[in-house]
């Protein structure tokens, strides 16, 4: 009787992935983040910076009306310090104290600057109803932070004060819709002012750095 002494061999099956799926997928993908990139614009922060516009004469690039300024001190632990027009260095209560609260900075900023905020309470409504364009809009807006009658702050800030308590200064001018602002060094009217209220002492902040040299 004859046997059959031969292995039986087992089929192989070949394996196919389709991955065309895979491809309708991706073009999803890339359509969804390329979408999302152009309608997400960067949050910039608008700086103004004093001009070096060889022009303008020394006398008008300094000089700035007494009733109009508005200087800000920042100093270490939040605090914040402020004074109005031409320092007073004799009057020890001529500095005042506040804090980044909305009644603090803010609400100060805001007396001084109501008449732009009004006009750019009326102009943002005209934006909200298409009535006026995204260019034209910017342009309107620089026109009511810069017009004459808005207040000018310098700010000022301590060595001990964080770049936290600096960008929150900024936040509050655009918040504020302040259009002329600049950041100054500390000078020597300032550290006497906050000695005069608070007792502190920053006379080190006003020595010379060494060159190296």
């Amino acid at each position: 009787m004859a046997t059959n002494t031969g292995k039986s061999k087992q089929k192989k099956k070949n394996v196919r992935v389709d991955f065309t799926p895979m491809v309708d997928m991706n073009m999803l993908l890339i359509t969804f983040f390329m979408l999302c990139t152009s309608l997400v614009k960067p949050q910039t922060m608008e700086l103004a910076m004093p001009s070096n516009d060889k022009n303008i004469q020394d006398q008008d690039r300094s000089e700035v009306k007494a009733s109009q300024a508005v200087t800000i001190l920042l100093d270490a632990d939040n605090k914040i310090y402020h004074y109005e027009g031409q320092p007073n260095t004799e009057d020890p209560k001529f500095l005042k104290a506040t804090d980044y609260s909305a009644d603090g900075l803010r609400g100060l900023l805001q007396k001084k600057n109501v008449s732009a905020l009004e006009k750019k309470y009326k102009l943002d409504q005209d934006k909200l109803a298409m009535k006026i364009s995204d260019e034209d809009y910017k342009k309107e807006l620089s026109k009511i932070k810069g017009a004459d009658g808005t207040p000018t702050v310098i700010i000022r800030a301590f060595k001990d004060a964080t770049y936290k308590n600096l960008v929150d200064a900024l936040d509050e001018m655009q918040i504020c819709a302040i259009g002329k602002y600049v950041i100054d060094k500390i000078g020597p009217t300032d550290v006497k002012l906050v000695k005069n209220l608070t007792g502190v002492d920053h006379s080190d902040e006003l020595k010379e750095e060494p060159t190296g040299e």
